[in-house]
C-alpha cells in the first residue's frame, strides 16, 4: 500500500514492510542510489521514500491495477542521470585546466594584495613590526564562491583590508596601479559610482570583480571569519555592502543539507533563467544571489531528493508561492516580524546571514510578471514524472522575443571607443531600472530582454537592448519625454565621459531573429541588423 499527499503531489511508502528489496534489485539490476524524503507535515513510525507522481493519476480500475514503485523510483533516478548529462553536453562544467588557471589567478591576487598592504603600511610610517605582521587577503563569492561557475564565467573577489587602509586613495589609487603594472593584468576600470564601488580587469584573461572592505583591525589575516562579529564593529556601509556577499555565501553552504544536489541544481536553473530571458539583477530579474537562496530554500525543505525532483519542487513552490511573503532559510536567525511589505521588494528573499537584511532587488511589475510565468511554464513541463516524450531541453528552450512581440524599444548605447562604451554601458546599467519603470508609467508593460546585442551597421561601438512592448493602454509613446527624463537621470552624478543614447520604437517585422549556436548550446555575440528596407 502507499500513501499519496494531494498537497505535495508525492507517493511515500513505508519501508520494510510493504516491499521487498530484492524484487527492487532484480528488476533493475541495481538499487538506485538516492530518494527523495517525505512529507515534512507527515511522519509515519517507519522510514519512508517519497518520489514525484503524476499530478493527475490516471483512472485505477476495480481489477487491481498498481503503479509500481520501483518503476517511478528508477524514472526518477534515469531523469536525474539525463540531466546531469544535459549539463555535460551544454558545457555548464569548466574543465580542470579552467579550474587550476582560476586557483593560480586568485593565488597570485592574494599575493599582490600582501604585497600592497605592506607598501600602504610603509607609506603610513608605520612601526617596523607593524608592517611586518600586517596583511590583507582576498574572499571570493559569487558563483565561483559557491562552486556553480562555468568556462566562462567571471570570479567575484573581494578584498579586505585593514583600518588604515582606505579605498579612495590606497585601494583605487595605489592598488590600481599595482595592478596595472603587471604584465597579468589588462582592460582594468574602475567602477567608484556603483553602489558596491570595485575594480573590474582581467587577469590572464579571467574577468575579475574587485570590491573592498575595511575593517576596524591592525591586520586581516587570510583566514579571517566574517561571520564572527567582532570583526564587523564599527565598518562603513560601503564595508558592510561588499561583505554581505561573502557572507551570505558561507550560510549557503554552510545550510545546504546535500551540496552536490546544490550545486548541480543552481547550474541548472541559472542555464534556465539565461534561456527563458529572467537573469539580470539590474534589469529586474534574479540575480546569482536570488537564485542560490531560492535553490537553497527547496534543499533544506527536501534535503534527501534526487536532482530530478529539486528542480521539480523548486518550479512548483514558487509557482504557487504567495508574493510578497518572503522567502526565509533556516538559518537559526530570529523569525521576521512586523510588515513586511515595509521591504518594497515585490519578492523579497532575505539574506541568510542577517535577520533584517534582504537581498537588493530591482523587480517592477513587469519583470515581476515575467518570472511567475516561466515559473508556472517549468512548473507545467516538469510536474509529471510519467510525461511521455520528456525531454529536459524544452524547460531550457530559448525565450523568442519576436514570437511574443510586436513591437520593441531599441536602446542603442554607443561611444567613441571600446574601453569608454564599456563605462558608458556600466553606467547606463546602473540606471537602468528608471527607464524601465517610467516605460511601465507610460505604456503599462515592458519586458526588458537582458541579453546585449550589437548593431554591426553602425560604425561607433555600441550595444543595443530590445525591450519587448504587449499592446498596453497607449498605441503612442512620447518616446522623446521618455528619452530626455532618463538621460537627466543618467547624466546626473555621471563623472567620466559620456557616450550616445537614442531610444526608438522598432516593429518586430523590421527586426531578424537571434541566431544561437545550437550544436555547442552556447550563445553568438548576438547581432541583430534592422532592415532598413
Amino acid at each position: 500500500m502507499a500513501y499519496a499527499h494531494s498537497s505535495q503531489r508525492s507517493l511515500v511508502i513505508p519501508r520494510p514492510h510493504f516491499f521487498d528489496h530484492r524484487t527492487v534489485i532484480s528488476s533493475l539490476g541495481s538499487f538506485p542510489r538516492s530518494f527523495v524524503i517525505g512529507n515534512p507535515n507527515f511522519r509515519p513510525a517507519t522510514p519512508c521514500v517519497e518520489f514525484l507522481v503524476p499530478v493527475n493519476p490516471p483512472f485505477v480500475p476495480s481489477v487491481g491495477f498498481t503503479v509500481n514503485p520501483a518503476l517511478l523510483i528508477h524514472m526518477d533516478e534515469e531523469r536525474s542521470r539525463s540531466l546531469l548529462q544535459f549539463m555535460a553536453d551544454e558545457g555548464l562544467l569548466p574543465s580542470p585546466d579552467d579550474e587550476l588557471k582560476r586557483l593560480d589567478a586568485i593565488a597570485e591576487l592574494k599575493q599582490i594584495v600582501l604585497a600592497w598592504i605592506k607598501k600602504v603600511a610603509w607609506q603610513r610610517r608605520l612601526p617596523k613590526s607593524q608592517i611586518l605582521s600586517t596583511s590583507s587577503t582576498i574572499l571570493t563569492y559569487g558563483s565561483y564562491g559557491l562552486g556553480v561557475h562555468g568556462p566562462e564565467s567571471d570570479i567575484d573577489a573581494l578584498c579586505v583590508g585593514p583600518s588604515f587602509a582606505t579605498m579612495t586613495e590606497d585601494f583605487f589609487i595605489v592598488l590600481r596601479n599595482m595592478l596595472q603594472n603587471r604584465h597579468e593584468v589588462s582592460e582594468i576600470h574602475c567602477v567608484k559610482d556603483a553602489k558596491v564601488p570595485l575594480m573590474r580587469f582581467k587577469f590572464n584573461g579571467i574577468s575579475i570583480d574587485l570590491p573592498y572592505a575595511q575593517l576596524k583591525v591592525p591586520s586581516v589575516p587570510d583566514n579571517v571569519d566574517i561571520l564572527n562579529p567582532l570583526f564587523l564593529r564599527n565598518i562603513d556601509e560601503t564595508s558592510w555592502k561588499s561583505l554581505s556577499g561573502v557572507r551570505a555565501n558561507i550560510c549557503i553552504l554552510q545550510l545546504v543539507p546535500n551540496l552536490q544536489n546544490f550545486q548541480s541544481m543552481l547550474r541548472c536553473l541559472k542555464l534556465w533563467a539565461r534561456r527563458r530571458g529572467v537573469y539580470g539583477n539590474l534589469l529586474g530579474f534574479f540575480g546569482g544571489i536570488h537564485l542560490a537562496i531560492l535553490s537553497a530554500y527547496v534543499c533544506q525543505r527536501h534535503p534527501n531528493a534526487s536532482l530530478n525532483t529539486l528542480i521539480s519542487k523548486f518550479f512548483e513552490t514558487f509557482a504557487l508561492w504567495r508574493w510578497p511573503t518572503p522567502v526565509v532559510l533556516q538559518d537559526g536567525m530570529m523569525p521576521l516580524v512586523g510588515d513586511v511589505s515595509e521591504t518594497h521588494f515585490l519578492m523579497p528573499i532575505r539574506l541568510p546571514c542577517s535577520p533584517f537584511e534582504f537581498c537588493h532587488s530591482n523587480i517592477t511589475r513587469s519583470t515581476f510578471h515575467r518570472i511567475v510565468a516561466e515559473f508556472l511554464r517549468g512548473h507545467a513541463i516538469t510536474k509529471d514524472l510519467l510525461r511521455p516524450n520528456f525531454a529536459w531541453s524544452s524547460l531550457f528552450e530559448h525565450f523568442c522575443y519576436t514570437k511574443r512581440y510586436m513591437r520593441f524599444v531599441r536602446i542603442f548605447l554607443s561611444a567613441s571607443n571600446l574601453d569608454a562604451l564599456g563605462d558608458w554601458v556600466g553606467w547606463v546599467k546602473s540606471r537602468i531600472r528608471c527607464l524601465l519603470v517610467k516605460l511601465e508609467e507610460v505604456h503599462g508593460f515592458c519586458d526588458p530582454n537582458p541579453i546585449e546585442y550589437v548593431d554591426i551597421d553602425a560604425t561607433e561601438p555600441n550595444i543595443v537592448f530590445y525591450w519587448g512592448l504587449k499592446p498596453g493602454r497607449n498605441i503612442f509613446i512620447d518616446l522623446d519625454f521618455v528619452e530626455q527624463d532618463f538621460v537627466k537621470n543618467i547624466n546626473n552624478g555621471c563623472q567620466g565621459p559620456r557616450g550616445r543614447i537614442a531610444l526608438s520604437i522598432v516593429q518586430a517585422k523590421k527586426v531578424s531573429n537571434v541566431e544561437f549556436d545550437l550544436e555547442s548550446g552556447k550563445d553568438f555575440k548576438a547581432y541583430w541588423r534592422i532592415f532598413r528596407g
